[in-house]
């Protein structure tokens, strides 16, 4: 695995906020670091940004002055958004050139719209990405919430397909029916692995439908059974089932971090990895 990863991703924090530096060291310290390859990403540029998003999106998280209460105007928050973005464009590089890639990195991306932040996202890192590739596109988002942002961005475009699993009701609200190429799955609460995994096997078929290129994938690791802000029922090991099932496609392949907020959030993500990697 190619993990793209700046350790200045923790220089950010809010008292009390659940999306804290303490995550990304969670997961650093469940990875055998030996096994995989690390590469150091810039931050994005803004003609990057500015496919996806508007002018007044770009400028209120560059000047603090757009956002909300689970989003603050945190110093340097803009470059850092920046550093997120660009190391979800170098894996997704590394996916076009044949090798799988996860963009170690925070914040998060999935919940920030073409002109809103929200969700503890600032700019939507995986559309960024999504949005530079010439390749047909499916993006598979199996985050806890629903990626409202990523669905915003990229509805009724025929070259992307978006399918998402999530718990319903939970925040934003959204993601409660598919519409064009966006294909929703809410769950309801307490959704336990085998349900969770059936539901999930027709995500997959959806996308073998739409026969893509490049598989990008928003992986979040809240809907495991002990994550203190969802009300979902997955056991560390099915998110090593996801990553099997997913790797099951053969496709090229690149994931973005997203949620997970659990202290065993590092080994959901280390049996993720090991999943995705065990198929060749």
């Amino acid at each position: 695995m190619h993990f793209v990863h700046s350790p200045r991703c923790v220089e950010y924090a809010a008292p009390g906020h659940p999306e804290s530096p303490e995550r990304i060291r969670r997961i650093l310290a469940a990875l055998p670091k030996d096994r995989h390859t690390w590469l150091t990403p810039e931050p994005c540029a803004e003609a990057d940004i500015l496919r996806v998003h508007t002018d007044r999106m770009l400028n209120g998280v560059r000047n603090g002055t757009l956002y909300d209460g689970d989003t603050p105007p945190l110093p340097n928050i803009y470059e850092l958004a920046r550093l997120s973005a660009g190391a979800a464009i170098l894996a997704s590089e590394q996916a076009v050139a044949g090798r799988k890639a996860f963009a170690l990195m925070r914040p998060p991306g999935h919940h920030a719209t073409r002109d809103r932040v929200m969700g503890f996202c600032y700019f939507n890192n995986i559309a960024i990405a999504v949005a530079r590739l010439a390749q047909r596109v499916a993006i598979l988002d199996f985050d806890c919430h629903h990626g409202n942002g990523t669905e915003d961005i990229f509805y009724r475009d025929k070259r992307v397909l978006y399918v998402s699993l999530h718990q319903s009701p939970c925040y934003p609200g959204t993601g409660l029916f598919s519409q064009a190429n966006c294909r929703n799955h809410p769950l309801a609460p307490g959704t336990g692995p085998a349900e969770y995994l059936g539901e999930f096997d027709k995500a997959l078929d959806e996308v073998r439908a739409f026969k893509p290129e490049l598989l990008a994938v928003s992986a979040g690791f809240d809907a495991y059974k002990g994550d203190p802000i969802t009300s979902m029922a997955l056991e560390i090991e099915t998110f090593g089932e996801i990553g099997r099932r997913m790797a099951a496609l053969k496709l090229p392949a690149f994931a973005t971090l997203e949620g997970g907020y659990a202290p065993e959030l590092g080994e959901c993500v280390v049996a993720f990895v090991d999943g995705w990697e065990s198929v060749r």
